[in-house]
């Protein structure tokens, strides 16, 4: 057992259930006794003696001087994760590729080498704030140009967060064939746990490739996924004796963190596990104050840290449960073929599963545990940016008829051998408008975005170099008198749905300068051009970050493949 009595007390009673007992409740939050002393090894609240888990790390953090390197190479191979064998692209020949595993306040030197046939590719670190540090984004056509292949590039960038999150592939719907990993920031956490079983990706997986499944997505829509993977496996639907189950044992008595990731390329998932429910302990990268639920709702691009406390029958195994959520996200396999948990037998699970409802929803009363007050004060006197999101739109795409997703009336088109950062640099201030390019040229102060969605289908919306504060989000039209604004320590994530046929208000500081995109997380939709860019306090952005030779022969050595003959890979959709 920590030794958590002796440094913690419980400060507030358990908080209102938003919904039914025993399907989410607020277990009390706990605050944590400062003291010099008090270090991870005693409590999970505690990190190093000075830092722990009320620090905001906006404004502070440790700085460790130690650097952890990676070496991470892109292949083509063969490989059969639920026991289809198929063409895929893997990261050091696995799929997902290997966790990069620092702790909070470290630096990691990640060097990526393109060992690809015929394919240019460029790593974005997902929820990384990048902060000051926008050249090490890894988004082609935007802060970089793609990686030929035999190229390598090194990504360097500082860990002044904590939590979970991943990396993958920013080079059109690349991803989708396996270029992902899971991402492991060690720091402090908002409960106790005893041992911690890592990263747990869950993703739909086609027996196609990303390349087909997106060619066939702008022409005749979507293609519906086969199966769907659980830290990179899963059995066959169709013949259970290939491929195999994911499985996790774990020891009664102790409790256990996860930390769930949603990897798809077009799936929202409800994650349970029968027999026991999750004490969610953080959205995304943000720490939040402790919620137990029975069923957790997951849009792409999303993490979950969550804990379980192993007090079931010792005797039996339990479903680790994948459900794609219908109104949103088809899938063949509807979660007959899952996952477990296991005390030790070897005997499958026959557990019921927890009772849910199919909605595309974001989890509601996230409370992140380090309290932000949004500043309001500028939001009844500024004007702020209205941006639309369409429903699909046919266009002619080099005379084919294309599906299109317009922002703002425009899909965006990235140019992958003349980056938007490079642009910044020359002072070229020419922007076409499908760069769709957002400018924000002030000094510190809060952004406020309001997404309207005209169509019937619900994103998942990221956006790079910031947390985002969710304000307000409901159905229909905003309207400012009649919704309800939450300024006081709103949810806090760097992914947010929004709704079919209605928004998304968001607000953030205009605290890092750099170029970063706003996106959709759907690959195809991506792809077919909902995104748009930010370029942030431009004459800051070189300040911090230089074009040096490294970069620019990246650029350079990109062209000269790029023009030369293509068996295949010439850019048809918008770049990322």
């Amino acid at each position: 057992m920590r030794l958590s009595l002796a440094i913690l007390a419980a400060v507030a009673p358990a908080l209102a259930s938003l919904v039914p007992p025993l399907v989410h409740t607020r277990a009390p939050h706990r605050s944590l006794h400062r003291r010099q002393t008090c270090t991870n090894d005693d409590s999970r609240l505690c990190w190093d003696g000075t830092y722990d888990i009320s620090t905001n790390y906006y404004d502070d953090g440790p700085d460790t001087g130690k650097t952890v390197v990676y070496y991470l190479q892109i292949t083509n191979t063969t490989l059969a994760p639920d026991g289809f064998s198929r063409q895929v692209l893997t990261i050091n020949g696995t799929i997902p590729g290997p966790t990069l595993t620092a702790n909070w306040g470290d630096r990691l030197e990640i060097h990526v080498t393109n060992a690809l046939k015929d394919n240019g590719t460029s790593i974005h670190w997902h929820g990384i704030r990048q902060l000051q540090n926008t050249i090490a984004d890894g988004v082609n056509g935007v802060t970089e140009c793609p990686l030929a292949p035999g190229q390598t590039k090194v990504y360097s960038f500082k860990a002044t967060q904590y939590g979970t999150s991943w990396y993958h592939s920013h080079y059109s719907a690349q991803y989708g064939d396996g270029v992902v990993g899971a991402i492991v920031i060690n720091g402090p956490a908002s409960d106790e746990y005893d041992e911690d079983l890592g990263p747990i990706t869950v993703s739909d997986w086609f027996h196609i490739t990303a390349y087909a499944g997106a060619y066939a997505a702008e022409r005749t829509g979507p293609p519906v996924p086969p199966n769907f993977l659980i830290g990179g496996t899963n059995a066959l639907p169709t013949d259970t004796t290939k491929g195999k189950r994911f499985v996790k044992t774990i020891e009664s008595g102790k409790k256990y963190r996860l930390r769930l990731i949603n990897t798809s390329v077009d799936s929202f998932f409800r994650v349970s596990i029968d027999n026991h429910p999750m004490t969610v302990i953080a959205s995304d990268f943000v720490p939040i104050k402790p919620y137990t639920t029975n069923v957790l709702g997951m849009a792409i691009g999303q993490r979950y840290d969550v804990i379980i406390e192993a007090n079931q029958d010792t005797s039996k195994s339990y479903w680790f449960r994948v459900w794609p959520q219908i109104s949103c996200s088809q899938n063949d396999n509807a979660g007959d073929v899952t996952g477990y948990i296991t005390y030790g037998t070897t005997d499958l699970p026959t557990t019921d599963a927890y009772d849910y409802d199919d909605s595309c929803d974001d989890e509601v009363g996230l409370e992140p545990y380090v309290s932000v007050t949004v500043d309001s004060s500028g939001f009844a006197t500024s004007t702020q940016e209205d941006i639309s999101v369409s429903a699909p739109t046919q266009v002619v795409v080099q005379g084919d008829n294309v599906f299109r997703w317009l922002v703002s009336g425009h899909a965006m088109d990235v140019d992958w051998g003349y980056p938007t950062l490079q642009q910044v640099a020359d002072n070229n201030n020419s922007y076409a408008d499908i760069q769709n390019a957002l400018f924000m040229d002030e000094g510190l102060s809060t952004a406020y975005w309001v997404i309207q969605n005209l169509g019937g289908i619900a994103h998942p919306i990221h956006l790079h170099g910031h947390d985002f504060n969710i304000v307000s989000s409901g159905s229909g039209t905003f309207d400012a008198s009649t919704a309800t604004l939450k300024w006081d320590n709103p949810p806090r994530r760097d992914v947010a749905m929004l709704p079919a046929s209605g928004y998304l208000f968001i607000a953030f500081q205009t605290d890092n300068p750099g170029v970063w995109v706003m996106h959709c997380h759907i690959a195809w939709h991506v792809s077919e051009g909902l995104s748009l860019q930010l370029v942030e306090r431009q004459s800051e952005i070189f300040d911090t970050v230089t074009l040096d030779d490294e970069w620019q022969d990246t650029c350079s050595t990109w062209k000269t493949w790029y023009s030369g003959d293509l068996y295949w890979g010439k850019k048809t959709d918008s770049g990322l």
